[in-house]
């Protein structure tokens, strides 16, 4: 059987995931009628609000510019994550996870030497901050828009109001053609083929297509309940389940970080994203540790809130793990109802573009529909599992003496064959850059961010020789470079998102 484009697309579910799909399908195939549906009374998730660079290449996709979307969705630019206390070893309590791009290949290079000299037992100034440009951008707040031109483009993320994202999407796809239906979808047709033949509305009856679009989250009515294709949970990797969020006032004077900042607390983490009108905060905790009730309370401490009930909180559970096929017969799955991944690098926006973009060319191939099928929820598996790895190993790297929970993440945590090749080969001194080019066919994350999650949890050996003479690379040739450039090269964050916001 060959592939053919669906002429007729029903979307279940809204919230970003859904109008993300919406526009980026209507985009690939203008003709194609596409149809979403979505309850009135289900709001956006929303855990996380951040986004990875790719992201900026979605907006691109569907023409929209960063002036007519950034104001709307009272958005941020960002340059990378900031870890606080998720190591306790002197000297490694903080470190920056940037977005690399090609002005940090001449500072970071002696970041690679140094911290390969540590790994081998030798003293070196291997922290990663000092060394990337991003790291420097974050700390001065300032926005990733070069002055001048630069012949490449330069990687950058966003901070955003999901729920504004979400809406801003709809009015762009209500406008591209996208029919909008609100309803609850009660009951799914399954055919004796096994492939959906219609869902039905309490209000609006049968409704019917070529190809359904599951964004209908975690209950994932069409790909779980009605295929009832397997869910494999990650519980065993990510001990996290549930989350508490609470949003807080940007004071009028405040700089905007480029950054966001994860910190670790007892049972977990706290997220703190800037946006133009408000700081989002939220705690990612397990419940098998502590309850909502104890985690909304840390939360509130750790903002300097213990006091302020006119703050409300919202609590959310989460179903971490992944659907085994996200492509079932004539059905698509995407965003929670595929699967989660805990919003520590804030992955969950590149999942769905990647679900997507992908199925599009899927289905534009000439192969066999089994072939097809099967390579595509294999790419989409591997996708999911090399994001697993990497978070991880923030947690299989802890150093943290404080919790139980900390205890068991760093003796506990299932880790895969490929993550744990990689920790061998990180202290086998030689060996880690094959090791990474050997698994290079599956590693989500490139080489810069492995080594600075390595280095920058202070994973290295305790005991340290002291080096020879000019066998250290200079720590403050680096430094002081991404210091100037980013003076010289960058605007104020602020000012940039003011010129944004007054058109």
């Amino acid at each position: 059987m060959i592939y053919m484009i669906p002429q007729t697309i029903l979307i279940v579910g809204g919230g970003t995931a859904g109008w993300m799909s919406a526009n980026l399908l209507k985009k690939s195939w203008p003709t194609v009628k596409i149809t979403l549906v979505e309850s009135d009374s289900i709001g956006t998730i929303g855990v996380g609000e951040g986004s990875t660079p790719f992201l900026k290449q979605f907006f691109k996709r569907i023409g929209a510019s960063e002036r007519e979307w950034m104001p709307q969705c009272f958005a941020t630019y960002k340059a990378g994550i900031e870890f606080s206390r998720w190591s306790e070893k002197p000297g490694f309590t903080h470190y920056f996870h940037p977005f690399f791009s090609q002005l940090d290949i001449k500072p970071a290079e002696p970041f690679f030497h140094n911290a390969k000299l540590q790994r081998q037992g030798i003293e070196a100034d291997a922290h990663p901050d000092a060394y990337f440009v991003n790291a420097q951008m974050a700390k001065q707040c300032k926005a990733p828009l070069a002055k001048r031109r630069l012949n490449f483009d330069l990687d950058y993320g966003y901070h955003f109001d999901a729920g504004r994202l979400g809406l801003w999407l709809k009015d762009r796809a209500i406008a591209d053609g996208v029919e909008h239906i609100i309803d609850d979808v009660t009951q799914v047709e399954v055919r004796d083929s096994g492939e959906i033949a219609a869902v039905i509305g309490a209000k609006s009856g049968r409704m019917a297509a070529e190809l359904y679009v599951d964004c209908s989250g975690f209950k994932g009515l069409l790909i779980q309940q009605a295929l009832s294709v397997p869910f494999k949970s990650y519980k065993q990797n990510l001990f996290n389940d549930a989350a508490v969020a609470i949003q807080t006032p940007l004071a009028d004077e405040q700089d905007i970080p480029t950054r966001t900042l994860s910190t670790a607390l007892t049972n977990g983490w706290a997220w703190e994203i800037p946006l133009t009108n408000r700081v989002g905060n939220g705690y990612v905790y397990s419940s098998e540790h502590i309850s909502g009730e104890q985690a909304e309370v840390e939360l509130r401490r750790h903002l300097g809130l213990a006091d302020d009930t006119d703050i409300s909180a919202k609590h959310l559970k989460m179903k971490v793990g992944r659907v085994e096929q996200h492509w079932a017969k004539n059905c698509l799955a995407v965003g929670l109802s595929q699967g989660f991944i805990e919003p520590l690098e804030a992955t969950a926006l590149m999942l769905v573009q990647f679900t997507l973009e992908k199925f599009v060319t899927a289905k534009q191939s000439l192969q066999q529909e089994s072939l097809v099928r099967d390579n595509y929820n294999a790419d989409i598996n591997k996708m999911m599992e090399g994001i697993r790895d990497y978070i991880v190993t923030h947690y299989a790297l802890n150093s943290r003496t404080d919790s139980d929970y900390w205890r068991r993440c760093r003796e506990d945590i299932e880790v895969s064959d490929n993550l744990q090749a990689l920790f061998q080969a990180w202290k086998s001194h030689e060996q880690f850059e094959s090791e990474l080019n050997k698994q290079a066919s599956h590693l989500v994350y490139l080489r810069p961010s492995w080594y600075v999650i390595m280095a920058g949890m202070g994973n290295f050996p305790m005991d340290l020789l002291t080096p020879s003479q000019g066998q250290v690379a200079p720590v403050n040739l680096s430094k002081q470079y991404c210091i100037d450039l980013v003076e010289d090269l960058f605007p104020s964050h602020k000012a940039v998102l003011s010129q944004l916001a007054a058109g």
